[in-house]
């Protein structure tokens, strides 16, 4: 009988240890998959420059077309200014002019030189019907430093910034003009992007995507030694990897743990789980101080209470093709929240962020429709927040968007004047209202020039009959700022409240919370939160 406590307890110690071997064997192969995984974020890079790529071949194209529809005369000095602002207010464009022959005939940053300057490859050979025909050509000077695009006389020039190393594996990252493609582009017009594979280049693996439409590569690489040292399991013996129980159960221990751990996996999760809960920021007539409106945003406190930006979770459901459930969860919850309110106040007004991806989902305009009549809210008490970027970028975007207005939605551009900024495409855009960034609000009272650009962009909106919301307001002097505008504005940052759940947002409007129908939110969310100043009347008017 003694015999039988000591042998179970050494079958424990035994399965104890057996585990405990094939754990640690089975994780430094699961972790092996390092090389894989330093793979896949080469490839998410490569991906990146490639849609920053299709970005600024979009913003070339727009200051091309402000170029051709320039009213000034060629290369006078009211164009030069021109062409500053054009060049001054893009992402990704460092240069833009007119080009004679090859040559710089004048530019926002050559001006107007005595003698044309700047050697083009690839621009001189082209005849006169090539060039004018509206084809977009690659240009690049003869040091291969700088490479652009050119359309009859209007030249654009890009910079040769790449996009931000993420992730914890050191990525290594080279700009390279493409001397093939530049040879060619005399006696060839551009062709699509291509992208090459991952590879393995001696002890390095190596991605480049080259590109005919700018004459340029890029390239990423990795040594494989930093590969392994990103995992520090990977650093431990390979011998004992021939335990196959071991290994078997060590790769599903990592492979399940990683899973988990993944940010993604953690939202996916959240979403299934209606996680997510909202918070909502007044908007305030600035004429006379009264709320009109409010911004519905998502907020995320994972499963170890840690709460997670929205920047951050955003991006990561649009890099991985499921933001449309973001939507359709906040959507969902914004109405049953505020549904006393939309009975209530008929003049009140929703905003509701949606992402590029959004637009051009051939289910999104569906969900939408489906989702707010049953909610028996009427269109008019919501308004879309879109980006300039994708307003301006695709196509469908845009149906979308004069879909969205016929059907009695108000359509919002946010963050107006970080994007394309050169105001020329809201004239073929179905929109009622700007938002004006909160970078150009902080510059009130400073000498950034980003303060001289506000009164065009205010005179814009007025010549347009938009109405316009100014974000970020946190100052009374930035408040005054904006007022006696002649225009139909109003304001929204921290001087009138920061983003509070709807509980605590009823009173202002006069309504008793109500917690039947709302979620608590997490503790940890609520960190930085405090009241709408008492300041702010509660009345809604129209």
């Amino acid at each position: 009988m003694q015999n039988q406590p000591d042998n179970l307890l050494a079958s424990r110690a035994t399965i104890t240890a057996t585990a405990t071997l094939g754990a640690i064997l089975g994780f430094t192969l699961g972790c092996g998959l390092a090389i894989p995984l330093a793979e896949n974020q080469l490839k998410s890079y490569m991906e990146r420059v490639s849609i920053q790529e299709a970005a600024s071949v979009n913003e070339a194209t727009v200051l091309l077309n402000a170029i051709d529809h320039s009213a000034y005369t060629p290369c006078s000095e009211a164009e030069l200014g021109f062409f500053r602002e054009l060049v001054f207010s893009s992402d990704y464009l460092k240069d833009a002019g007119r080009i004679r022959r090859g040559r710089i005939d004048c530019s926002a940053t050559s001006g107007r030189p005595s003698q044309p300057v700047g050697r083009f490859i690839g621009a001189a050979a082209r005849t006169h019907a090539t060039a004018a025909s509206g084809t977009l050509l690659p240009i690049h000077d003869e040091s291969m430093k700088k490479t652009g695009i050119q359309r009859g006389d209007a030249f654009v020039l890009f910079g040769s910034h790449l996009p931000v190393v993420q992730g914890t594996l050191p990525i290594h990252t080279a700009f390279t003009p493409d001397a093939q493609a530049a040879s060619a582009l005399s006696t060839q017009s551009p062709s699509p992007t291509s992208a090459d594979a991952v590879t393995v280049q001696g002890d390095m693996l190596v991605a480049s995507h080259c590109s005919l439409t700018l004459s340029k590569c890029v390239t990423a690489s990795l040594s494989l030694g930093q590969a392994r040292a990103a995992e520090p399991f990977a650093l431990y013996g390979t011998a004992a990897l021939g335990a196959a129980a071991g290994g078997l159960f060590g790769f599903t221990f990592c492979f399940l743990r990683r899973r988990r751990l993944s940010l993604d996996q953690q939202l996916r999760r959240a979403l299934a789980k209606d996680k997510l809960h909202l918070v909502y920021q007044p908007i305030v007539n600035l004429a006379n101080g009264k709320i009109v409106g409010a911004e519905a945003l998502a907020r995320w406190t994972n499963q170890y209470g840690v709460s997670v930006s929205p920047s951050v979770f955003v991006k990561t459901a649009e890099q991985n093709g499921f933001v449309g459930s973001i939507t359709t969860a906040v959507l969902r919850r914004a109405l049953k929240e505020f549904d006393e309110v939309f009975r209530k106040f008929p003049d009140f007004r929703l905003n509701i962020n949606v992402a590029a991806a959004d637009l051009v989902d051939p289910q999104f305009l569906p969900m939408l429709e489906e989702t707010v009549t049953q909610a028996k809210v009427s269109p008019r008490s919501l308004a879309i927040e879109v980006t300039e970027t994708s307003a301006a970028n695709q196509q469908d975007a845009l149906e979308s968007i004069r879909e969205l207005r016929r059907m009695g939605y108000s359509i919002y551009i946010d963050d107006f004047g970080t994007g394309y900024s050169n105001l020329s495409y809201l004239l073929y855009l179905s929109v009622d209202t700007i938002k004006i960034d909160k970078a150009f609000v902080r510059a009130i009272g400073t000498e950034s020039p980003s303060v001289a650009i506000l009164p065009q962009i205010i005179a814009m909106a007025r010549s347009l009959n938009l109405s316009v919301v100014v974000e970020g307001i946190e100052s009374e002097k930035q408040a005054s700022y904006f007022s006696n505008q002649n225009i139909r504005i109003y304001g929204q940052g921290y001087l009138y409240g920061r983003p509070v759940p709807a509980n605590d947002f009823f009173p202002l409007l006069g309504i008793a919370p109500n917690p039947s129908t709302i979620d608590a939110v997490p503790n940890a969310a609520k960190a930085g939160w405090r009241t709408v100043r008492r300041s702010v009347p509660t009345a809604i008017v129209s």
